[in-house]
């Protein structure tokens, strides 16, 4: 029975729980019992996930993609020392760091994800590449946004072995919002043409086509979408060479770990009226991970 609630309780909200325990086989289980019955098993799996981080190694693949994105999700503090703990809570997101790795051409990811830094963000990352597979001749084709954190952490785990781009549609976002004010009546078609700009790598003419039109500094960045896009481009040239990776028919955008994220973590996570204390947020990463790995049953004939 503790495998049913736990899961039904990975995947639905633990209220919801009793009502499908009830309607499936006939019994009533009180929420705080499915609570911890299914964290119980959550925190073992993170164990289990925080022993084998980063120590198991695969074959070494050609080509391996790696996309890395965070997510923001809801918590609540409390104070320890109030003795009415419905009092002085805090409520606010953390950001949950989900990471994905698969060798080109596979349908099958692996994925972790964590609340930690961009440090521990990183160990993950580099768990999740050497399960699939790497030695110093593969070749790490890494997408992801405009955060610096990841490409950070992409060149200091894996140096030269990896190249970053950055997700064409977040650069796109850019210039469309710059498009009003560059071609106003022909936006479409000014944005069309910038974007075939960047899939041919040629980012610095777009920056030419950008600079007429600069605000001027005095302006906020609210009201300056031309001088924001030109900032953004100018700063992340060496991680735009779309061409490249188009070539080799590896992605240019980062929607698959987007919807990772979706189906992975916000699915369980940010569900209506969730809110998340940080060890249970924790766990349930681990949790829903080891799912998306296809890693459940294996723990159920171990836990059995």
């Amino acid at each position: 029975m503790q495998r049913r609630i736990s899961d039904f309780g990975s995947d639905v909200a633990f209220g919801e729980v009793s009502k499908k325990l009830k309607e499936h086989y006939g019994i009533e289980v009180p929420e705080s019992g499915i609570r911890l019955t299914t964290l119980k098993h959550a925190e073992k799996l993170k164990q289990i996930r925080d022993a084998e981080l980063g120590c198991i190694e695969s074959q070494a693949k050609a080509c391996i993609i790696s996309e890395t994105d965070g997510s923001m999700i809801p918590m609540v503090k409390s104070t320890e020392d109030v003795r009415d703990k419905r009092k002085n809570k805090t409520f606010l997101y953390r950001e949950a760091r989900l990471t994905l790795a698969h060798e080109k051409g596979s349908k099958t990811p692996v994925f972790s994800a964590t609340l930690g830094d961009v440090n521990e963000a990183g160990r993950h990352v580099v768990h999740c590449v050497k399960v699939v597979g790497i030695n110093s001749e593969t070749t790490l084709h890494c997408v992801g946004d405009g955060a610096p954190w990841i490409a950070n952490q992409m060149e200091e785990q894996f140096g030269a072995n990896a190249t970053y781009l950055i997700d064409f549609y977040h650069v796109c976002e850019y210039l469309s919002a710059a498009s009003v004010v560059c071609a106003v009546g022909k936006e479409k078609e000014w944005l069309e043409e910038h974007k075939n700009l960047l899939k041919a790598s040629r980012a610095s003419q777009v920056l030419l086509s950008l600079l007429p039109y600069r605000e001027s500094e005095k302006i906020s960045d609210e009201e300056a979408p031309v001088r924001m896009c030109y900032r953004y481009i100018r700063n992340r040239l060496h991680q735009m060479d779309y061409k490249t990776a188009l070539d080799k028919d590896l992605p240019i955008g980062s929607g698959e770990i987007e919807s990772a994220h979706r189906y992975v973590i916000q699915a369980r996570l940010k569900i209506a009226g969730a809110w998340w204390l940080e060890k249970n947020a924790e766990r349930m990463l681990a949790l829903r991970t080891a799912r998306a790995n296809n890693q459940w049953e294996s723990y159920w004939k171990k836990a059995a």
